[in-house]
């Protein structure tokens, strides 16, 4: 029922133009997201779920307030009129509360803290469902106002969202909040791909929606919950190679499926006028790369002294799941190929 909620939510909001329907949607979303945070009653849960209650609400403030300013100028609530120079001021508070809803870059605090008292099957939700509403409302509205100015905000929140999700991961000990700052650094990739393109971002969006999924059950099946346990799964030696191979692949090396997603970004974004923001981007992602490979090899040496090789070759699902992400990412690659060619 929860769940059946928050979809309506979502799709209320994505399919409206007006803005008090946008909103209503997004509270009805919200409505139905809050129930499953404090389903198991944790004292954990109850703080995350305060916290997330709290920074929505001022989100929602900062979204009816600056669709009260915009309708002030225009007298109308549908999204299609064009922002007009005296509306610029309502225009950037509904921006505003879109990155407070976000997570983005500076409203980016919240989202460690919460996500590291969730669930596992929370923190799934949060990393990809209640991302769709805002970002797709973020590409309406950079549709309607495309100045110079905006443009060059968004470039900023998109490289500091990126070099934030880089340098809050390195000193991280739990895997959900590596995995929040994760995502943070992945929402600048998608807000600097919707300046871009729209199916750029689309694209980046779906490959990150199955990464997460694979890795957020994953983990939820081995029950690793800090930096210290992931050496101590509840499976195989394989789940342990999976996992670390999912969290390279939403890292973004190459060829792993993660790395076509930026790759897609960079060849958009090398025809636009702001090319220089990509080499902050790809810092960003160098950083995440940094722990990650850290972890890998922190777990691929230990595996491979408490098993040996043969904690590899009992067990075929790693070659599977290598040669599964190795073809996946090298079909993507010739498709992108042929769709620029054509």
């Amino acid at each position: 029922m929860f769940l059946s909620v928050m979809g309506i939510g979502t799709l209320l909001s994505v399919s409206s133009i007006h803005w008090l329907s946008i909103w209503a949607g997004l509270e009805i979303n919200l409505i139905g997201f809050l129930p499953m945070l404090v389903y198991q009653k944790s004292a954990s849960e109850s703080q995350s779920a305060v916290k997330y209650f709290i920074i929505q609400a001022l989100g929602s403030s900062f979204l009816i307030f600056g669709s009260l300013m915009v309708f002030n100028m225009s007298f109308t609530w549908d999204m299609c009129t064009k922002m007009c120079n005296p509306s610029i001021l309502g225009f950037m508070m509904l921006m505003s509360g879109l990155c407070i809803k976000l997570g983005l870059f500076p409203f980016h605090y919240w989202l460690p803290s919460v996500m590291a008292g969730l669930p596992w099957i929370s923190c799934l939700l949060l990393a990809t469902w209640q991302k769709f509403a805002p970002l797709f409302l973020v590409l309406c509205l950079l549709e309607l106002n495309q100045s110079y100015m905006m443009a060059f905000v968004f470039c900023i929140i998109s490289a500091g969202s990126t070099l934030i999700g880089g340098v809050g991961g390195i000193n991280q000990t739990q895997i959900r909040a590596l995995l929040a700052y994760s995502s943070i650094s992945h929402l600048g990739w998608m807000t600097f791909a919707i300046l871009h393109s729209e199916w750029g971002m689309k694209v980046y969006l779906s490959i990150y929606v199955l990464i997460s999924i694979s890795l957020f059950m994953s983990l939820w099946y081995s029950d690793s919950g800090s930096m210290k346990n992931i050496n101590n799964l509840k499976t195989s030696s394989s789940m342990q190679i999976s996992v670390m191979l999912l969290l390279l692949s939403l890292g973004g090396l190459p060829p792993l499926l993660g790395f076509i997603s930026k790759w897609v970004v960079i060849t958009l974004s090398t025809s636009g006028p702001w090319t220089p923001i990509v080499f902050v981007l790809i810092l960003g992602s160098l950083m995440s790369l940094f722990y990650y490979l850290s972890l890998f090899f922190s777990v691929f040496l230990s595996t491979l002294k408490k098993y040996g090789l043969s904690g590899f070759s009992n067990n075929n699902s790693i070659m599977i799941l290598i040669n599964t992400l190795n073809i996946t990412g090298g079909l993507l690659i010739m498709l992108v190929n042929l769709l620029s060619m054509a």
